[in-house]
């Protein structure tokens, strides 16, 4: 069986991906590489504490089949950019080379819908930038995932995502809105892992309502 890593295990798509991947017999171990503790328990998950900031002293626990990269905060969260982008940029990029180093041939990364470069968004910006320098990464299979609004219990509260949630399952009844509609993490999750047990290379991404899971 294989050996599945994920990190951001304990965040709002994480946690619903550990639960997933445990009850998936196609991993055998799955390691959890979290700045603190999971509160999910389960035999097959093995969680790794780690510094991120010193990930390379590290890189024995990025060895393994798959590397689910499912971190991400928010400016108000990390309090400038530069530290957001330390998070949505920086730690994915080395988690991403060092598990590309040790022979992790599947990669799967949380972005966001509208995720460019060269948008004028900082967090577009960040989001595309990640896309683009994984991209080059020597792994066999690149799977990105881009949806719309996430929707699910966090740990922290935030009053526009929460307006937002209340509005926009409203909106995307209309036609022309249906495929931005929001996603719950626990659906991208199950979406995550019905897409890593399929037997495909190169780079695919998935946007929008490609997000949601087969039924």
């Amino acid at each position: 069986m294989k050996k599945a890593i994920v990190i951001g295990a304990t965040g709002l798509i994480g946690q619903s991906l550990l639960e997933e991947l445990a009850v998936d017999n196609t991993f055998g171990e799955v390691v959890a590489i979290t700045r603190r503790p999971v509160s999910f328990q389960n035999p097959k998950i093995i969680n790794q504490v780690v510094e991120f900031d010193n990930l390379a002293k590290f890189s024995l626990v990025l060895k393994g089949d798959a590397l689910f990269s499912c971190l991400g905060t928010t400016k108000k969260q990390a309090g400038s950019i530069s530290a957001q982008r330390l998070v949505d940029v920086d730690y994915q990029l080395k988690a991403a080379e060092i598990a590309a180093e040790n022979g992790v041939t599947d990669y799967f990364l949380v972005s966001s819908s509208g995720a460019n470069s060269a948008s004028s968004n900082a967090y577009l910006q960040m989001k595309g930038e990640l896309e683009d320098k994984v991209a080059q990464l020597r792994f066999k299979r690149i799977c990105i995932f881009q949806p719309s609004l996430l929707l699910g219990e966090r740990v922290g509260f935030r009053l526009a995502e929460k307006l937002a949630g209340w509005i926009l399952p409203t909106l995307c009844t209309l036609p022309f809105l249906t495929r931005y509609k929001p996603i719950y993490g626990s659906q991208l999750a199950k979406k995550m892992r019905q897409e890593c047990v399929k037997r495909f290379s190169g780079t695919h991404v998935f946007t929008l309502d490609e997000c949601f899971p087969s039924e």
